[in-house]
């Protein structure tokens, strides 16, 4: 790098070099934080990758942490999908995993101390009665009735709280801040609630269980995080974060930074809508190739260099702002291109007999696996008289610029030969099933034949040694309509055409071996890569990653 050239630097790493500078911080230490209620999606690999990425690049630790203070709505198979998921995307955690409910002790004990020191009180007010004591943002919210009790009173009560003498919802632990503060976060939130349920990790052992926006500063503040990055919804959150851990009496707090959350379009991200989609059965999990979990993407063929690309072209700012799904599929091609091998695969297959080629004979042709890589090597295909074509590359009366198979036109199969229609045979219903061909003899692809050209090329392969393989094709979930994809009791319209499962698919026979998730370029037709879910040894299904056009222009 030249002496003088100038390194872009993000918001955040300009915070944090000023800390550093300052003296603020030593060792940088992030976090990435997920609930474990449902499975991660594309938003969330642009949190991890950042928060490991800001770790890796001042050479400082990266924790993962798991907010589990909810346990009504968390599972233990959650968080083992999210630890598979960031252990996918490359980034690796400091230590064990560590667990909010790990410090639950050490939370309960900081609420006592804001009790002792005049700053929390029990409140007896209903949760719908809280709402209206809050106020609007134009008008101040009003004091509980129960927030003069006394110190030694809101101690006695706190301990009943957690030793189970009341039920859900009959009392709970409020912060005592500022009823007429602007921001609706710091008049006197709730900062604990009685839950009577089993939790995933402490079992039966807690009956109240500690509010977010009260346990998220603490367990940064615990572990020694320098940097909370977090996305812009937390910005109204940051003066009660500082609240917390200032009264709390920690010394060198973390420092909370905001940015703009990673949005794709037309996309279904919120985990209650996806949760129902897989409660009615309409996905068949959370990892249903059409979602954009990161399980779905990683089951579809995605691969986690596709995904960093995608979030280093998305961008770190402070604007929000909202990603075309053709950029995420530029990435994927991008990163397939030069690794894939590209094999014949005739997705809808009729089948060509080549008339004036001997009956019986078989040649060979050798074919590169990728012109783009030639470390992937050649591999042989074998050509006989009869072969399979895609049904769109014949058409029994063509529209005008149709250069394939018509009769009396002539194409090339590729790396084979010239071929003629001069026939085509139906079935009962009007079906083509088979179209027949004469084919050129002198045209052999490695003669170099020069005495005429053809306009069309299309794929092929041999009817004798090919496989039949299950492929499935994948559009948006969604309506492609950005404006309205909602419906009036705010559902999703759903696209009836986003899953086609073609079941007779003939393909080079290499491809039976497909290890789960490996990839392939089907010549043609998109990159496919081998489902690790419904696939059998021998039996793969394979499902498209990305179809090979692309609508996003680098650059634009």
């Amino acid at each position: 790098m030249e002496a003088n050239e100038t390194v872009s630097r993000n918001f955040i790493e300009r915070a944090i070099d000023d800390d550093i500078k300052e003296g603020k911080t030593k060792t940088v230490v992030t976090r990435f934080p997920p609930e474990p209620n449902g499975y991660l999606h594309i938003g969330h690999a642009k949190s991890i990758l950042l928060n490991y990425g800001i770790a890796c690049e001042y050479g400082g630790r990266f924790n993962l942490r798991f907010d589990d203070t909810n346990p009504v709505k968390e599972d233990a198979d959650f968080v083992k999908s999210i630890k598979e998921d960031i252990e996918w995307l490359g980034a690796q955690w400091e230590g064990d995993v560590r667990f909010a409910s790990d410090y639950f002790e050490t939370m309960y004990e900081c609420a006592v101390k804001l009790i002792k020191d005049g700053k929390a009180f029990v409140d007896d007010l209903s949760a719908e009665e809280i709402r209206e004591y809050r106020g609007t943002l134009e008008s101040p919210g009003k004091e509980s009735p129960f927030r003069t009790r006394s110190i030694e009173e809101n101690l006695k009560l706190f301990e009943d709280m957690k030793d189970g003498k009341f039920e859900d919802g009959q009392k709970c632990l409020r912060a005592k801040i500022d009823m007429a503060s602007p921001n609706m976060n710091m008049r006197d939130p709730v900062i604990y609630r009685i839950s009577k349920q089993t939790h995933h990790n402490t079992g039966d052992k807690w009956v109240i269980y500690p509010m977010y926006d009260f346990a998220h500063p603490l367990e940064d503040a615990i572990e020694g995080i320098t940097h909370s990055l977090c996305t812009l919804e937390f910005e109204d959150h940051r003066p009660l974060y500082d609240w917390v851990v200032e009264n709390t009496g920690w010394d060198n707090p973390p420092r909370q930074i905001e940015f703009a959350k990673l949005y794709l379009k037309n996309v279904i991200t919120g985990k209650r809508y996806i949760k129902k989609l897989v409660d009615d059965g309409i996905v068949d999990g959370w990892d249903d190739p059409r979602l954009v979990t990161i399980a779905a993407l990683r089951r579809r063929g995605f691969t986690p260099g596709s995904i960093k690309k995608f979030v280093e072209l998305s961008g770190i700012s402070k604007a929000n702002s909202a990603s075309d799904y053709a950029l995420l599929e530029y990435c994927i091609r991008e990163d397939m291109k030069m690794d894939c091998e590209r094999l014949y695969a005739v997705l809808d297959p009729i089948k060509l007999v080549i008339d004036n080629y001997p009956e019986g004979q078989t040649e060979t042709f050798t074919v590169t696996n990728n012109v783009e890589n030639e470390t992937l090597g050649n591999r042989e295909v074998t050509f006989s008289r009869e072969l399979y074509i895609e049904r769109a590359d014949f058409m029994e009366e063509p529209p005008k610029k149709y250069f394939r198979l018509f009769p009396g036109n002539e194409v090339r199969l590729m790396n084979a030969y010239f071929v003629k229609c001069v026939d085509y045979e139906k079935d009962s219903e009007g079906n083509v099933t088979v179209v027949h061909c004469t084919y050129d003899p002198e045209t052999r692809s490695d003669l170099n034949f020069t005495g005429r050209k053809v306009k069309g090329t299309i794929h092929w392969v041999n009817a004798a040694d090919s496989a039949e393989v299950t492929a499935r094709l994948y559009e948006n979930l969604v309506v492609d309509d950005e404006e309205d994809i909602k419906n009036e009791d705010g559902s999703y319209k759903l696209n009836p055409n986003s899953l086609t499962v073609m079941d007779k698919c003939r393909v080079e026979k290499r491809l039976l071996q497909a290890k789960p998730y490996e990839a392939f370029q089907f010549v043609r037709n998109g990159f496919f890569a081998a489902d690790p879910k419904d696939s059998k040894p021998g039996e793969p299904i394979f499902n498209r990653v990305v179809s090979l056009k692309s609508s996003y222009k680098p650059g634009s």
